[in-house]
């Protein structure tokens, strides 16, 4: 049993915060973001019309080269952690905002994986407003089984570092590059902890917003793990909603693309797209493009797909599994699946799809 194997994680909740903890919100995913009002939903132009009100915070300039103070949340108690107390075992991931490093944590080995981003990168206020925003989701994940939690957070004079969980399974678009598609059992079983997962986040006054095959991750006991909390939207109280348009084309609801207001909605699409994905092994909305029609590569075309097709079930699925991707892939987010103001996440632990695997969050 290798190293991560014995450390799935789970007892290692740990949060730490501090004035001097400033985690990057920079995600290296395939995005867009836009206000409905300066672009059509064609264009990608990164604007954050939802931002909280922008705040200064003086970190960036600060040099905490010896490192941060950070606290442990199963014991409370401090420590002084930097760069020095990891050993590199080598990059396991690259963006055009962030690195991704797989570290040892020297005193107990440990194995993390260790997000890094040049201050540089983070350089007005609606930047650091995301700062903040992936910091307090980080903080509130670390109490969830099925999403990834953070360890610690320190900083450089000229780089931002937050090591999280490494988890070591894949994800599911490799899964489904193997596989096709999903037996049924199999697709209920992550979908039901994906639920929970985002259940828990609603609850807490967050929007995910980016759930794809690429964000979810499998531990080595073959159990999700939510990552990337970059494009979260925060403090949303029951009924509020925001306008962002932002997500990625293949699972950005519909609403999102209307210019409409939205709330947790669209993470019901999302989860209902991305089960059409895993049960039938193709997006609801392929499009094949051809010489005759190049538009029909556009995503243009894609999100004309999206707002006017019909979805059509593959036949080969259960009535029960076709019943719950037709809940989530409802058009109208007013009846969609898990959207009633008092029933929603009941309404989906209930359905005939879901047995009995959801259970609570």
């Amino acid at each position: 049993m290798s190293q991560v194997d014995q450390d799935p994680m789970r007892t290692t909740n740990t949060s730490i915060w501090t004035n001097n903890s400033f985690i990057s919100a920079t995600y290296w995913g395939h995005w867009y973001q836009n206000s409905p009002a300066e672009e059509a939903p064609g264009g990608p132009k990164r604007t954050r019309s939802d931002s909280p009100a922008t705040r200064k915070r003086g970190l960036v300039s600060v040099d905490y080269s010896q490192g941060s103070k950070a606290k442990e949340a199963s014991s409370g108690s401090s420590f002084l952690i930097s760069m020095n107390d990891f050993t590199l075992l080598r990059v396991i991931g690259r963006g055009s905002y962030a690195k991704v490093l797989l570290v040892e944590l020297k005193k107990n080995k440990r194995i993390y994986a260790m997000k890094v981003v040049k201050k540089e990168l983070v350089n007005d206020d609606e930047d650091i407003d995301w700062v903040q925003t992936e910091k307090h989701v980080f903080e509130q994940a670390s109490n969830h089984p099925f999403l990834v939690g953070l360890h610690s957070c320190f900083q450089t004079s000229s780089r931002l570092f937050f090591v999280i969980e490494f988890v070591s399974g894949g994800d599911l678009m490799y899964h489904m590059q193997r596989q096709r598609r999903l037996p049924e059992d199999h697709a209920r079983f992550y979908s039901a902890e994906i639920s929970c997962a985002l259940n828990f986040l609603h609850e807490r006054g967050v929007i995910y917003r980016d759930l794809k095959l690429d964000n979810v991750l499998l531990d080595s006991d073959g159990h999700v793990k939510l990552t990337d909390y970059g494009m979260c939207k925060e403090g949303l109280r029951p009924g509020d909603t925001t306008s962002t348009f932002c997500g990625t084309p293949n699972y950005i609801a519909p609403e999102i693309l209307r210019g409409e207001d939205y709330g947790i909605s669209v993470d019901w699409w999302a989860l209902g797209v991305l089960m059409f994905e895993m049960l039938a092994g193709r997006s609801p909305f392929d499009v094949v493009g051809s010489a005759e029609n190049p538009d029909q590569n556009t995503e243009d075309y894609l999100f004309q797909v999206i707002l006017e097709k019909p979805i059509r079930i593959p036949r080969s699925l259960s009535v029960k599994a076709a019943s719950i991707l037709k809940g989530f892939l409802n058009k109208n987010p007013i009846e969609r699946l898990g959207c009633h103001p008092q029933t929603g996440f009941a309404d989906i632990t209930s359905h005939v799809f879901s047995g009995q695997l959801t259970g609570n969050s």
